[in-house]
C-alpha cells in the first residue's frame, strides 16, 4: 500500500506563530537537539544501520534540528536496527536502557528518543566531538 501524501499548508494563510496543530519538538538555545520533557529529555538521532560496528557520535543535520549520529550492524528490519539504537543510546549516555523510548520515527533513519535522567551534556559532547 502507497503512503498517502498530505500536502503543505500554503504559507501565506499560516499566521504568525501558527503551526497547524503541530509543535516543534527539538530546538533551543543550549541544547540545539534537547528539550525537556515530561519524561526526561528528547534526543534527535540520525541512524545508521548495517555498520560494520556500533558507534555513537558525530553530527547529523537533520529534520528534527542537529541530530547525534548512531551507527549500528543490525539491518533496517522489523524494527531490529531501532532496538539497537535504543541499547546504544543507553549505553553510551549510562543510562538503562528502559528509560530510553521511542517518541518520532519507528520506519524513519531520523529518529527522537525520550531518555530518562539529565543527560543534556553528554549527548551535546557525543554530537559535538568533545567526548
Amino acid at each position: 500500500m502507497a503512503k498517502r501524501r498530505v500536502p503543505s499548508p500554503d504559507p501565506a494563510t499560516i499566521r504568525s506563530g501558527d503551526t497547524g496543530g503541530w509543535t516543534a519538538q527539538l530546538g533551543g538555545s543550549r541544547g540545539d537537539d534537547l528539550r525537556r520533557s515530561g519524561d526526561g529529555r528528547s534526543v534527535a538521532v540520525r541512524v545508521r544501520p548495517g555498520a560494520g560496528r556500533t558507534r555513537v557520535g558525530g553530527r547529523y543535520e537533520g529534520p528534527h534540528g542537529p541530530a547525534l549520529i548512531v551507527a549500528v550492524g543490525a539491518p533496517a528490519v522489523d524494527g531490529k536496527a531501532t532496538e539497537a539504537v535504543r541499547q546504544a543510546l543507553a549505553g553510551a549516555l549510562g543510562v538503562r536502557a528502559r528509560d530510553v523510548t521511542l517518541k518520532v520515527g519507528a520506519t524513519s533513519r531520523d529518529k527522537v528518543f525520550a531518555v530518562a535522567g539529565d543527560v543534556g551534556e553528554r549527548v551535546a559532547a557525543l554530537r559535538d566531538g568533545s567526548a
